[in-house]
């Protein structure tokens, strides 16, 4: 799954943004201060970030610094419209720069413009021996096509996304539903059964104890 790291110190306007960007299928991880997100891009590997320039601890510009020469996309996202400020952010290497306030469908549109200038919007998975064609939403095993409902389909994506990442039942049930979750549902439980079927991943795709489903692959 493609991880975004939302740096801005109004916390509603980080909110705002994860709450898009994670309905449009994106993972965001958000921060107000800039020594934060320094500390945080040290640890983790994001790819993408939407940086404010106005932040306590380091402003946007120095964190730019810190980021440039780890190859991350940067979009910056601020108040300040000013044309040397816009010129001063491009310079420094970032991809974009957009004004607040900002139209959530526009920012959505610019994200994914620069994931795909970055060609990280995967479109074929593979796992072992099964592939999975995104945009032909096709799904082989070795020479065989595996017929798949739109919801088992949802899964196997989240699934070969995140190979080997354990992802909550909340989750999957929230992307691939995009409903709330209940705990005494069965609904996840039977459609992850038929994929494994399907799939053969019998001992591939295992239950995670108090926490979800994995997809244990060997690459």
């Amino acid at each position: 799954m493609i991880k975004i790291l939302i740096v801005d110190d109004e916390k509603p306007i980080c909110d705002l943004i994860d709450l898009n960007l994670s309905s449009a299928g994106y993972h965001c991880t958000a921060v107000q201060d800039g020594l934060e997100a320094i500390d945080l891009i040290e640890k983790e590997s994001f790819d993408l970030v939407l940086l404010d320039i106005m932040l306590p601890g380091a402003d946007g510009y120095d964190v730019m610094e810190y980021i440039r020469p780890l190859g991350i996309p940067v979009i910056f996202i601020t108040a300040k419209y000013e044309v040397k400020n816009r010129v001063k952010g491009l310079k420094l290497g970032a991809d974009d720069y957009i004004v607040k306030p900002f139209d959530v469908v526009e920012l959505v549109a610019r994200v994914e413009a620069v994931l795909r200038r970055y060609n990280k919007t995967e479109q074929r998975l593979t796992a072992g021996d099964v592939t999975v064609d995104v945009e032909a939403h096709r799904v082989m095993k070795g020479t065989r096509q595996i017929e798949l409902t739109n919801k088992e389909f949802g899964l196997l994506v989240l699934f070969m996304r995140n190979k080997n990442v354990a992802l909550f039942r909340e989750t999957l049930y929230e992307k691939v539903w995009e409903g709330e979750y209940f705990a005494d549902s069965r609904t996840l439980d039977l459609h992850v059964q038929r994929l494994r079927k399907k799939l053969g991943w019998e001992h591939s795709l295992v239950a995670v104890y108090k926490v979800g489903y994995r997809l244990e692959i060997s690459e």
